[in-house]
């Protein structure tokens, strides 16, 4: 199964909170949580009512999934690799999507959301150490220098965020060059360094029946 490519709007009206997803819209007025908090669909307009505890971890896997952009198989693949390392399951989960160097151009501030952060690098605006980089799931780790590429410094995307400056302040492990258009991973995410709004345990437990 591809990429989802329907409104990324009906993927928060179905978790029924802001995934965001599509950058600064979902600050303001337009974003569809604001305007029609309902469930997509033609039955969709109310809310069922008490949901089950597996529909409970399951939507909370699927917000978690829809909120990285990461498709159903990948996703578990990260939740057994997470769960064979040592310390917490849940938070080696989230800390494993982080590093994710589409996420990483998002918290550098180089993309307005996480779905236009992968299409940046998927089109090689970004070198990874000096190299070409144009797969989204690679895994950065401390050290890493993510740069744009020569070639594309000059469009008016990067130049916009060379004007506005450092715009957005990137996480506690990370730190950004705004007048180089890089960033640097200091150290690998910890728990208490996401702010992705999760309950991890909820999908440690999903996976766990």
């Amino acid at each position: 199964m591809g990429r989802y490519t329907d409104s990324v709007c009906r993927q928060c009206r179905r978790e029924g909170e802001k995934l965001y997803l599509k950058g600064d819209r979902c600050y303001g007025a337009k974003c569809a949580i604001e305007r029609r908090n309902t469930i997509p669909g033609q039955h969709g307009g109310k809310r069922r009512g008490k949901t089950s505890e597996y529909g409970i971890q399951l939507r909370e896997k699927q917000k978690t999934r829809r909120i990285y952009g990461v498709l159903e198989k990948q996703f578990r693949n990260y939740f057994e690799k997470a769960d064979r390392q040592q310390g917490i399951t849940g938070a080696n989960l989230l800390i494993l999507l982080e590093r994710r160097l589409d996420n990483v151009v998002y918290r550098l501030g180089m993309g307005a959301s996480r779905k236009e952060a992968r299409q940046l690098v998927v089109h090689n605006h970004f070198t990874l150490n000096g190299k070409k980089a144009n797969i989204p799931s690679m895994l950065v780790k401390p050290g890493d220098i993510i740069k744009v590429r020569e070639g594309s410094v000059d469009s008016p995307k990067f130049q916009e965020i060379r004007q506005a400056g450092a715009f957005k302040t990137p996480p506690e492990w990370l730190e950004v060059d705004i007048d180089n258009l890089s960033g640097r991973v200091l150290s690998m995410p910890t728990r208490e360094q996401i702010d992705t709004v999760v309950n991890e345990q909820l999908i440690v437990e999903l996976y766990s029946r």
